[in-house]
């Protein structure tokens, strides 16, 4: 009875030893072994390790990629167009190690740390890549290769750190508030000057069009005319023609044809009175009864 009274406690004593020996190291974490503050092992495969109790502890570190959203800040392109711009990073941790020794810190706190720390060298880099160019490199297809920039500048820092920066990218590029009715009404200026361009340009050519139109018109119009008077001289010509050819022929029948055509032409209508002198020889052929 004595014997098991106090083999059981050693026994449980025993197996508690064992069980806070043994820790499991996730897949998506890496561990390190701390002996009075200091690493003496590092555990980045999943599965068991092992640990002395009560002695040695383990901290654990994400080993999955992370984001880091930078806080909006304020650039000055070389064009001196203030723009606000917001970046985020993706990161994980290489060297936990490394990181440990620059955090000071483990767990939350310790990715707490490293964020800010990132943040200021994103933000450091992001001010000088983008401070080096115009603000329309910045929202052209060049902004891959500036965001690529940015990223290659902060490697070398965030390695300091323990970590790999994977990428960065720009997610919004805009104009601070305070200066978005001023452009815009700088843009409508520019739109407005455009515009009075293109309306002159398109009355100058309207009025180049009009001349033209003008000017052909008169040409044609002259042209017209002089052909009509060609071909009105030509018909006066071969009437008389006709009538000297006719007046050769009977110049009597040619005279009484004549006086008949001015008759018709003279009494026609209501106009059936005239006054002339009684000896007129226009009626001459109203005063006799035959042709002599």
């Amino acid at each position: 009875m004595r014997k098991s009274t106090y083999l059981l406690p050693i026994l449980v004593l025993i197996g508690a030893g064992i069980l806070s020996s043994v820790f499991i190291v996730d897949e998506r974490e890496k561990a390190l072994v701390l002996q009075f503050g200091k690493v003496v092992s590092t555990k980045e495969e999943p599965g068991l390790a092992f640990k002395i109790p009560l002695i040695q502890e383990v901290a654990r570190y994400d080993d999955r990629i992370l984001s880091r959203d930078v806080a909006t800040l304020q650039i000055t392109p070389l064009d001196d167009r203030r723009l606000e711009v917001d970046a985020f990073a993706r990161y994980r941790i290489a060297d936990v190690n490394q990181f440990r020794l620059a955090t000071g810190a483990a767990g939350d706190q310790s990715i707490a740390v490293a964020g800010q720390r990132l943040d200021s060298i994103l933000r450091a880099q992001t001010r000088e890549v983008l401070g080096g160019v115009s603000s329309n490199d910045i929202l052209s297809s060049d902004r891959a290769t500036l965001m690529l920039r940015i990223r290659n500048g902060a490697v070398g820092e965030a390695r300091a750190l323990g970590l790999e920066i994977i990428d960065v990218r720009l997610k919004r590029t805009d104009l601070p508030p305070a200066n978005l009715d001023a452009t815009f009404a700088r843009m409508r200026a520019e739109r407005e000057r455009e515009a009075a361009d293109e309306i002159a340009r398109g009355n100058e050519a309207a009025q180049r069009v009009r001349a033209q139109a003008d000017r052909t018109q008169v040409e044609i119009v002259s042209d017209a005319r002089r052909q009509a008077e060609i071909i009105r001289g030509e018909a006066d010509a071969r009437r008389n023609a006709v009538f000297a050819e006719a007046f050769g022929q009977d110049a009597e029948f040619f005279e009484f044809y004549r006086s008949l055509n001015a008759y018709r032409k003279a009494l026609q209508g209501s106009n059936s009175t005239m006054v002339m002198s009684p000896d007129s020889e226009f009626f001459n052929y109203l005063k006799t009864d035959r042709i002599e």
